[in-house]
């Protein structure tokens, strides 16, 4: 496995320093499970204690042995050890994963990558809770201050949740460096009020012992389990360090979480058991009691200020998904709105923060409590971790070449513990689980729906075009073809055959530019493509020549800019005298289609939404022609 250490981007530590990176790590990769214990170890210990009205000296200390071994074997030995090694060249999360899987297979494999869009699909329920539940959970703390604020918390948190989103598309970098410093200070003093209470009564560090753990699970049978999935909200946010290895590098994000995150972390669960076995009322918000009454108004705007901190982390997280998934052809083309000129992956999409603000606020309009949402959470992200351990055992046998058994033997044991947390979590379906489910659930219908409808319309493309070869035979024998000046550019997804608008032109206008390119823009299972394989260009005869251009997944593409470096290969031409002449296909319902109806309907207004190929690969608005086509399906 040493040898994966050349996929990592070198550029960056060069750059940055790992110092940096790993302050800016803290703020960006660890923002979501560093507001954890705001509600962790309250749902879990409220969960033991529904037994019999309280809880025992054996709940306390079993319930925060089973929350630091799950820090322990999910984040620190899944995630920061094992899982941060399964970069696709520097980049993580399900999607990166999912396409090192299928290079790694050596062709398309449907299993693989059906696996790979639930996770995608799943993430995206985990982005419309996350904000809302910590966002709430902050703000509640106000009710320690003043009886008098609780009418207003959902009020204020959907109001701060609103500004959130509503600033998006300003971008994040200037807010961005306070990230880091920010959320440092908030891991040192939930470490400092944890640390606090440990010292007064330091029983609570025999709770390292996993008997307790294990004895606890053992003694309570269902209700071990239902604790179980409350006990995993202290480990939300473990797919976010994998899924940002792109942005910091290995390196500065295991050191941000061994000597920061982790220590915090744990000090602060420590002192919240110490805490109630102390004073067993303090359960009911344990965490804010860590602190003094003059302390507490100020640990609320930190909190607050830090959970702001994790919703933006996922809220640009969901774009940075949503745009490798249009890449890998998961998704119908997006707008994007790039909002800083230097960072490439600061990037804005209008459609997903829109939707996303408006689930959001439904949620904590429907739910109204953290304790309510905390029924909703998990089942998104233990979903999510089953199908990273899977893909992974892939990767493991296939990538890295390691024997079947022994990948098996690596990942078997995390998967069978994700698997455990997941059906801990499907306990509370109807107590609000159902919610991100449901959010999974159409999104992998779209998904499914704009695979299948762009496979078939892909098929029926070959069945109606002719092969280049052959038209451009019948182009050179024709004598009633008009030769026009200028370039003329066909974009097409089937470079072999003639593109429907080059067909179109030729029957209508009955004329031929003197330059004509058959341009063809593909995305490569790597996140980004070296400028120097970026073009291929073929010529075909005197006047045509077929174009690729290649881009990563994690890229967006820019075709005038891509087509600026052809001067390099010795083809000359002049932006300002070339038509992009596009195809504007409309798509109809056959009454012989080969899909259901309701999938065919979704597709076509999936089609009739997505954004115009002319603004998604930047192509001058100036420059473009479009012709209709239409197709039945």
């Amino acid at each position: 496995m040493a040898s994966l250490d050349s996929h990592l981007p070198e550029a960056q530590p060069q750059r940055a320093g790992v110092a940096s990176l790993s302050l800016a790590a803290i703020g960006v990769v660890y923002g979501d499970i560093g507001t954890s214990p705001l509600y962790a170890f309250r749902e879990a210990i409220l969960a033991a204690g529904a037994r019999h009205g309280g809880v025992t000296r054996a709940d306390v200390l079993g319930v925060l042995s089973l929350i630091i071994w799950a820090l322990i074997l999910v984040v620190t030995l899944k995630y920061v050890l094992i899982l941060l090694r399964a970069d696709n060249e520097g980049e993580g999360g399900t999607l990166s994963l999912l396409a090192l899987a299928q290079r790694s297979m050596g062709k398309p494999n449907r299993a693989i990558l059906f696996v790979g869009m639930i996770g995608a699909a799943l993430f995206y329920g985990d982005a419309a809770i996350t904000p809302a539940i910590s966002v709430l959970s902050a703000i509640e703390g106000l009710k320690l201050v003043t009886d008098q604020v609780d009418p207003f918390i959902e009020p204020i948190a959907i109001a701060i949740i609103i500004g959130l989103f509503l600033v998006q598309n300003r971008g994040t970098e200037a807010v961005a460096r306070f990230f880091g410093p920010i959320t440092l200070v908030w891991f040192i003093v939930m470490a400092a009020g944890g640390t606090h209470w440990m010292v007064q009564n330091p029983e609570v560090l025999t709770a390292v012992n996993p008997v307790h753990a294990i004895r606890f699970v053992a003694d309570n049978g269902t209700l071990g389990l239902i604790v179980l999935g409350a006990v995993f909200l202290a480990v939300t946010g473990a797919e976010a360090l994998y899924a940002d290895m792109g942005h910091f590098g290995r390196r500065p994000i295991q050191l941000a979480w061994l000597f920061v995150a982790f220590p915090a972390l744990l000090l602060t669960y420590f002192g919240q058991a110490a805490l109630v076995l102390s004073n067993p009322e303090a359960m009911a918000n344990p965490f804010y009691l860590l602190f003094p009454s003059w302390a507490l108004l100020p640990v609320v705007i930190l909190a607050t200020m830090a959970t702001i901190i994790a919703s933006q982390a996922v809220i640009t997280g969901a774009y940075s998904l949503t745009q490798q998934a249009v890449q890998l052809r998961l998704l119908p083309r997006m707008k994007i709105r790039h909002t800083s000129d230097e960072h490439q992956g600061q990037i804005y999409m209008p459609g997903v923060n829109r939707w996303l603000m408006f689930a959001v606020i439904a949620l904590v309009v429907l739910f109204g409590s953290s304790s309510s949402l905390a029924s909703a959470y998990g089942i998104s992200v233990t979903g999510t971790m089953v199908v990273t351990a899977t893909l992974a055992m892939v990767v493991a046998h296939k990538h890295w070449k390691l024997p079947i058994w022994l990948s098996v033997a690596i990942m078997l044991p995390f998967l069978l513990l994700d698997l455990i947390f997941l059906g801990a979590n499907l306990m509370k379906i109807g107590d609000g689980g159902f919610v991100p489910l449901g959010i999974a659930a159409v999104m992998l219908v779209i998904m499914t729906s704009w695979v299948r409808g762009t496979a078939i319309v892909s098929a029926k493309d070959r069945e109606a075009e002719l092969p280049l070869g052959t038209l451009l035979d019948q182009v050179e024998q024709s004598d009633r073809l008009v030769s026009v000046p200028g370039t003329a550019v066909f974009l097409t997804s089937t470079p072999d055959l003639a593109p429907a608008a080059l067909l179109h032109s030729l029957k209508h206008f009955k004329a031929r530019h003197e330059q004509n390119v058959i341009l063809t823009i593909t995305t490569a299972d790597v996140p980004r493509v070296a400028l120097s394989e970026r073009v291929q260009i073929e010529e075909v005869n005197e006047h045509f020549r077929r174009i690729l251009l290649r881009y990563g997944y994690a890229e967006e593409p820019d075709v005038p800019q891509a087509l600026l470096q052809c001067r390099r290969q010795g083809w000359k031409f002049d932006i300002m005298a070339t038509s992009f002449i596009l195809s504007r296909r409309r798509i109809r319902i056959s009454t012989r289609s080969r899909v259901p109806g309701w999938q065919a309907k979704l597709f076509i207004a999936l089609s009739r939404n997505s954004a115009a190929a002319s603004d998604y690969f930047r192509i001058p608005a100036g420059r473009v022609v479009e012709i209709g086509t239409q197709m039945n399906i």
